[in-house]
């Protein structure tokens, strides 16, 4: 029953592994996050959201088949994948939003 259930386990990190990509074009946050807000992220949240995320993938998949026949799929993996999985691997550590950082660009004036 374990092997089982590790197996279970395995298939949805590999299926959130090869959705994480098509994450990657997420909007661009400007917050400036406290070093107490990364610390309790870092260490509550993040890891509360990576199990929401498992837990929400595992629904998605027992509900896909009505889903299906609802007509509604993409809206339900938005929902219950997509989303926890944004909050959990695309937000910049103590942000609010999800989204990546700017990055700041320095540019060189040619001489």
């Amino acid at each position: 029953m374990r092997s089982r259930f590790l197996r279970i386990c395995m298939a949805m990190v590999a299926t959130l592994a090869l959705t994480l990509p098509a994450v990657g074009s997420a909007n661009t946050i400007t917050e400036t996050p406290s070093a107490l807000a990364m610390t309790g992220d870092a260490i509550i949240a993040r890891p509360v959201l990576l199990v929401m995320t498992v837990v929400s993938s595992a629904i998605f998949l027992v509900s896909l088949p009505f889903s299906a026949l609802g007509g509604n799929a993409g809206e339900a993996a938005d929902v219950l994948v997509m989303g926890p999985a944004k909050a959990t691997f695309v937000r910049c550590l103590g942000c609010s939003m999800s989204g990546r950082q700017v990055s700041k660009v320095i540019e060189q004036e040619e001489s």
